[in-house]
């Protein structure tokens, strides 16, 4: 089941277009990572999807549904500001929240909500005194209060400490063992490489790129170095002349051999040749691109005349 389905998603403001014809299928249970530059869209994506702004031009469904007052209260929003009243503690945030939603949450369950997120310490304290790290996290709890099904989170972990980024990535993680569905943004690569089942680069308005991690790195492999850590060869010659015909810039030492292949095919005929020559293998390691490769190959490509 698709719970998100974006069609021609399109806004523009007078002459500019900020989302520029976007298609987009998420599936359930997924991890969605969305990637860009600021000012890429992905913001203005999200707003359209949770009904803070009107499409220029397109169509959605959330959850089955293409209507979204219907199913308002099934979804959760950590937009990419959070305001909050300062007279307010963390609990009485998030009852007011969840009754919002339709959704009466008791104290114990406010306080179960903010041990996910690392505030419990915090629950009576009044979000005037809160830092930005700390309304990040009432921000992702509010979001989840009402126990949505699918939860949209622009850039959850920006601005807090690296201990707190590791347990909110771990609590999206726990949230899609539990069947929900996460969309989120992020600068952080990787995060997104670490945590997402697939991911979409997002410039000037357009999908650019999509798919899984493995997708995306398939997409950029045009060649592939693989290093051999491997016991001494006892003959060269032979194991040489056939290297030659699987690859190119080989380099061969006492107990290491290095060489380029243009299909990652030729990487099991490699291993069964110094097999045959009765060479013990120790290790393998093969470069792939990271995400971070990707994105600025992206981000060339876009900037392209």
């Amino acid at each position: 089941m698709n719970v998100i389905e974006a069609t021609g998603i399109t806004k523009m403001y007078g002459p500019k277009t900020v989302v520029d014809n976007v298609n987009l299928k998420v599936k359930k249970g997924e991890i969605y990572g969305f990637l860009g530059r600021n000012g890429a869209g992905k913001s203005t994506f999200i707003n359209i999807m949770t009904g803070i702004i009107q499409p220029t031009s397109g169509s959605f469904k959330l959850l089955d549904e293409p209507n979204l007052n219907n199913v308002k209260h099934r979804i959760g929003v950590l937009p990419d500001y959070s305001t909050f009243y300062d007279s307010l503690t963390a609990i009485d945030h998030l009852k007011y929240y969840a009754k919002l939603s339709g959704y009466k949450a008791s104290t114990e369950h406010c306080e179960s909500v903010l041990k996910r997120v690392g505030l419990l310490e915090h629950a009576h304290k009044k979000a005037g005194k809160f830092s930005f790290g700390m309304k990040k996290k009432l921000g992702i709890a509010q979001a989840i209060i009402h126990n949505p099904e699918l939860i949209f989170l622009d850039e959850p972990t920006s601005g807090i400490d690296a201990e707190s980024a590791l347990h909110i990535q771990q609590l999206i993680v726990n949230l899609q063992k539990e069947g929900k569905t996460v969309f989120m943004t992020s600068h952080n690569l990787h995060e997104v490489e670490k945590l997402c089942t697939r991911i979409a680069i997002m410039k000037n308005g357009r999908i650019w790129n999509e798919g899984t991690l493995e997708e995306l790195k398939s997409r950029y492999m045009s060649s592939i170095h693989v290093e051999i850590k491997h016991s001494p060869i006892p003959q060269k010659e032979g194991l040489f002349t056939f290297l030659k015909t699987a690859g190119r810039d080989i380099t061969i030492t006492e107990t290491k051999t290095s060489l380029v292949v243009d299909t990652e095919e030729n990487i099991p005929p490699i291993i069964r040749a110094f097999t045959g020559h009765e060479i013990d293998i120790y290790r393998v390691n093969v470069h792939e691109p990271s995400l971070e490769e990707i994105f600025l190959n992206d981000n060339l490509d876009a900037s392209a005349p």
